[in-house]
Order: structure tokens, then C-alpha cells, then sequence
């Protein structure tokens, strides 16, 4: 068996969590990203936004494997992903992913949709694994929820313990793919605000989104893709006030209140 390649804690510590280079990628015969040069330095909070089928997501998802990719490179805290299930598994472990779905176990309670993994993927004993579980569903506030189940909770409640069950592995990085897109509105800040307090902690935070306030408060850059390109990147104080691209401009003018 092929030794899993470790990631050190702290990857990326003088050097960069992700390196993206030349990224790109097909389904049959349309080409979804098109040479992507994209490097995310550890601690950095990353936002990115673009119209549907820009190509945002599929690029996040190409990081921790979820997606393949034809040509180019990736590389996670000094790791180069590869096809092989060690080196998959390896960038995994330190790659924490929320989705727009909040894909939790329906007939598992919420302390233990949080412990499963722990246990399973990094050992933990059962104390261990509730003990940290109860300590970062405080974090996302909703640790008197730990004894219900997913359908008892709001879906603003069900994002938490996805992003709680996701940080408790203790990541290297989080990749969010458009977290607050698939709850009611009054439900949005309370994710977002979740969100904003791990972005003050320090976590590396990749992050695709269509809430511009969030990209505004939290992001250290922000990119803008469109047809599977990176347009534009800058901070936000200078994407949202002096964007360089026509085709950014016309999609802040859509996306921004006026």
C-alpha cells in the first residue's frame, strides 16, 4: 500500500494552502475551465462570484476531488493531487468542503452527525469525538440542538451543524460552495454570521457566493469568473468601487442594490 503523503499542520506556512495552475477541464466535448492560474495563501479568506455556469464551483470542487480535471496542477498545503486514493484521501483529510446541501445523516442525531467522523476518519473514541463535537456546535451556536434530528431543525439550523460537522475535523482549509443559496432568506445571516466568525479566527476560507455584503466584510480578495476564466481579482474595497473589466462592472451593476 502506497503511504498517505502528509500534510503538515499549518500547510502552507510560508508557501501557499492551494496552488491552482493551468487548471483546466472538460465534460465531453465543452470546456468548463480554461487554464486557471489561482494560488490561496494560508489564512487568506477567498471570495468568488460570477454568473450560474461560470465555473465557480466546479473549480472548488476540483481541489478536494470531487471533480477531476484534464490539464493542469493542484496543489493543497505543498501536496500535488493526484488520482491515487492515498494522496486523495490525504488532501481530504485536511480540506473541509460545505455545501449547498446540508447532506446530513437524517436518522442520526446532531451530536452524532458532528461524531461520526471524528471516530471514523480520525479516530477519536466516543467521548472524544462528542466532546469535540459539543465544543464547535457551541461555536456555530447551537449546541442545545445536539439531542434532535436534522428534520427538527430550520434549514438555517442544518447549515450549522453541516459547517460545525465539517470544521470539528479541524481542516486545514474550508471550501463553502454557495452555503446560504438553498435557505429562506431570514435564514441567511445567521449562516453568514457563523461564517464571519471563523473567518476572524483565521481559518483559510475559499468561499462561492452571491452575497456581496459577505464578500465585502470578510474577503481579503474576490474573484469574478466567467466562462470557466478568472476576469478579474482585487480586494473587495477595490473589485466593488474600481472594477478594471466591462463584463464585471455589468454583473456588479445586477447583483449590487442600486
Amino acid at each position: 500500500m502506497i503511504p498517505a503523503p502528509q500534510i503538515a499542520a499549518g500547510a502552507g506556512a510560508g508557501g501557499a494552502a492551494i496552488e491552482i495552475l493551468k487548471l483546466s477541464k472538460w465534460y465531453g466535448a465543452l470546456q468548463v475551465l480554461h487554464d486557471v492560474d489561482l494560488v490561496v495563501d494560508r489564512g487568506e479568506r477567498l471570495v468568488i462570484c460570477g454568473p450560474s455556469g461560470s465555473g465557480k464551483s466546479t473549480l472548488i470542487r476540483t481541489v478536494n476531488a470531487l471533480e477531476g480535471f484534464q490539464r493542469g496542477e493542484i496543489r493543497v498545503g505543498g501536496v500535488k493531487l493526484t488520482r491515487e486514493p492515498a494522496v486523495v484521501e490525504a488532501v481530504r483529510r485536511n480540506v473541509g468542503m460545505v455545501f449547498q446541501q446540508f447532506n446530513l445523516f437524517p436518522h442520526l442525531t446532531v451530536l452524532e452527525n458532528c461524531a461520526l467522523s471524528l471516530r471514523l476518519v480520525r479516530g477519536l473514541s466516543g467521548p472524544e469525538a462528542r466532546e469535540r463535537s459539543m465544543h464547535y456546535l457551541t461555536k456555530v451556536r447551537i449546541p442545545e440542538q445536539a439531542g434532535k434530528y436534522p428534520a427538527q431543525l430550520s434549514g438555517g439550523q442544518q447549515q450549522r451543524v453541516a459547517i460545525a460537522r465539517a470544521i470539528a475535523m479541524q481542516p486545514e482549509v474550508m471550501l463553502f460552495d454557495e452555503p446560504t443559496s438553498a435557505l429562506d432568506p431570514e435564514m441567511v445571516k445567521e449562516v453568514l454570521d457563523v461564517m464571519v466568525g471563523l473567518a476572524e479566527d483565521g481559518m483559510t476560507m475559499v468561499v462561492v457566493t452571491h452575497e456581496m455584503g459577505f464578500a465585502r466584510q470578510v474577503a481579503d480578495r474576490v474573484i469574478f469568473m466567467d466562462a470557466g476564466r478568472i476576469v478579474e481579482q482585487a480586494p473587495p474595497e477595490v473589485f466593488f468601487t474600481r472594477p478594471q473589466s466591462e463584463r464585471t462592472r455589468a454583473f456588479l451593476q445586477q447583483v449590487l442594490p442600486h
